[in-house]
């Protein structure tokens, strides 16, 4: 009953919406709707306390890999700053700090994504993919071999994916369906190996990663500072470049 009482808000809520066709799409999915059941009314609250319109949600997702967190960070749509929605315990960590470079190496990419994919019936529950290897990667990876299929899934195992439980998964995953259904093309997502502050880089200055890490941190430093995304290219040797 209580499934039934959720879908059918949802469905009064697409009527006149045609750019919520993405959300009707997934609901197609028994998984999805499970999901909104358990869920919808906390991701609502999400947006109130953050003063988001739920109709209009834009989304950025930031991993930390020392502090094994996922979070979510939230905004009306290229309204303002961004603010903390939720920070995910991540379940499970594979490889150690350093970017992905080859497949079967176990890492978890480092860098700046952005979801590509939503997998609704996942082999770990729900999952949504990044779109790794990314320019960056393609040009610093193994050229036959870079790896692929990342996703922040659900589960509590990993080879080099984001897992946060098969819980929290179903969460995450109606508050971005609720993005894409809003109108945001791309959702955003860094994963860094730890957080990039002067202290914590210097405190690494030995590590074979030290200049990589260094291409990260004007990324997060920017967000940091205005809690809003900079804008990211990638040079034509593969590195990252920071606009701010």
């Amino acid at each position: 009953m209580r499934l039934l009482i959720v879908l059918a808000g949802v469905l009064l809520a697409m009527c006149g919406r045609p750019q919520w066709s993405f959300r009707e799409d997934q609901l197609r999915f028994p998984r999805v709707r499970t999901a909104y059941a358990n869920h919808l009314p906390a991701v609502q609250a999400l947006f109130t306390r953050a003063g988001i319109n739920p109709e209009q949600p834009e989304l950025f997702l930031r991993a930390i890999k020392t502090r094994r967190q996922l979070e979510v960070w939230g905004r009306t749509q290229g309204q303002g700053t961004y603010h903390l929605l939720r920070s995910y315990p991540i379940a499970a960590a594979s490889g150690t700090l350093g970017p992905k470079r080859r497949e079967g190496d176990l890492q978890v990419p480092e860098g700046f994504y952005y979801i590509d994919r939503f997998n609704p019936n996942s082999n770990f529950h729900l999952s949504l993919g990044l779109n790794y290897p990314n320019a960056a990667d393609r040009q610093r990876s193994d050229a036959l071999h870079p790896g692929g299929d990342i996703f922040i899934h659900g589960s509590n195992v990993t080879i080099g994916c984001v897992p946060i439980t098969d819980t929290w998964i179903e969460e995450l995953y109606v508050l971005l369906v609720e993005a894409r259904s809003g109108g945001q093309e791309q959702i955003p997502v860094h994963i860094f190996p730890f957080d990039l502050t002067t202290a914590n880089l210097t405190a690494r200055m030995k590590s074979p990663h030290y200049s990589f890490w260094q291409e990260l941190s004007p990324g997060y430093r920017f967000f940091e500072q205005h809690r809003v995304l900079p804008a990211v290219s990638v040079t034509a040797q593969g590195a990252y470049a920071v606009v701010q």
